[in-house]
């Protein structure tokens, strides 16, 4: 069955584009959802005028993620959190945390689209986390959590 997605989903595809899934998953889960809708010869058309429609402002889209990305390269953020012995930490930070903590330097991401590289951080030490500022666009961002000083 092909479908064309409204939205971004994991691991299957991007907004506009036409993906194959198996009849179930499409039937029953991305259509009710609103994830996606039933790719028809009409729709198709519809989906062609719309991209053709929308490239210029993806142009700037990408402009302004490559400037983010820029501005993401020359950032340093150490994360401070009360640590036990062993430099574990009390509790874990995420990806929740490095977006609250990017938003509080100037740059507004949305934490679903930065993956801590080995998932939560629950030990001091520097990090990686990946971050998709657009499809075409993606920064690896180094990060460190340190101790808090009593």
């Amino acid at each position: 069955m092909d479908v064309i997605l409204k939205q971004d989903v994991e691991h299957l595809g991007y907004k506009d584009d036409v993906v194959t899934v198996k009849n179930g998953y499409g039937r029953n889960f991305l259509i009710p959802q609103g994830y996606a809708e039933l790719a028809t010869p009409s729709a198709k058309k519809v989906l062609a005028e719309n991209i053709k429609q929308r490239m210029h402002k993806e142009a700037k889209a990408i402009e302004d993620a490559k400037k983010t990305a820029e501005g993401l390269n020359g950032l340093e953020i150490k994360m401070i959190a009360k640590v036990g012995k062993g430099n574990k930490l009390f509790g874990s930070l995420n990806n929740a945390d490095l977006a609250d903590e990017l938003a509080k330097n100037g740059h507004s991401i949305d934490r679903k689209y930065i993956q801590i590289q080995g998932g939560t951080v629950k030990a001091t030490g520097p990090y990686i986390a990946h971050i998709r500022l657009h499809r075409e666009v993606n920064v690896e961002f180094n990060f460190e959590v340190v101790a808090e000083q009593a």
